[in-house]
C-alpha cells in the first residue's frame, strides 16, 4: 500500500538568528525565528512523513512548549521522525518540498540542502527532491517578512 503526506511550516525572518534551510546555514543578514533552530524546509518534510504515517504532527512528537527541543538541530528531529515512521517494513519511497524565500537565493545550497535531507533518512539523493522559489513581492515572504515551505512525502508499506 502507498500512502501519502503532506507537510508545511513557516518561520518569520528575525535579525540575529541563523539562516538555516535543509540543514545549510545560508550567509544573511536575517535569519528564521522559532523554538528550535527554525529550519522550515526541514520541518515541513518531517510533518509530511508524519502525515503519510498517520503519526500526528511535528507539534505532538517535538512541542515548542518543551525546552529540551530549545535550539533543537531539525536535521536531528528528522532522523527521529524518520525512527517512527520506518518500522515494520515501512519505507519511505519519495520526498519533495518546495521552499518559499524572497531572498537569498536557494540555487547555491539546493544539492547541499537534498543530500542533509537525503543523508538524514537514510534515502538515496535521487529519491529527495528540492525546489525553490520566490514570493514574487507579493505576501509575507515577497515582503521578506518570513519563509515557507511546503513537502510531499510517499511510503510504501507491506500489505497487510
Amino acid at each position: 500500500m502507498v500512502a501519502t503526506g503532506v507537510g508545511w511550516d513557516v518561520h518569520r525572518l528575525v535579525p540575529d538568528r541563523p539562516l538555516i534551510v535543509g540543514g545549510v546555514t545560508i550567509p544573511n543578514e536575517l535569519g528564521l525565528e522559532g523554538h528550535s533552530d527554525a529550519d522550515v524546509l526541514t520541518h515541513a518534510v518531517i510533518d509530511a512523513l508524519l502525515g503519510a504515517a498517520g503519526l500526528g504532527d511535528i507539534g505532538e512528537h517535538f512541542p515548542d512548549t518543551d525546552e529540551y527541543w530549545s535550539g533543537a538541530n531539525s536535521l536531528d528531529l528528522l532522523r527521529s521522525t524518520r525512527e517512527l515512521v520506518v518500522v515494520g517494513g515501512v519505507e519511505i519511497a519519495h520526498v519533495d518540498a518546495t521552499v518559499m524565500l524572497e531572498r537569498p537565493k536557494l540555487l547555491p545550497h539546493k544539492e547541499a540542502m537534498r543530500a542533509n535531507l537525503a543523508g538524514a533518512l537514510e534515502l538515496p539523493v535521487a529519491r529527495v527532491n528540492v525546489k525553490a522559489t520566490r514570493g514574487e513581492g507579493m505576501g509575507f515572504v515577497g515582503r521578506v517578512e518570513g519563509a515557507a515551505a511546503l513537502a510531499i512525502a510517499t511510503l510504501q508499506r507491506p500489505e497487510d
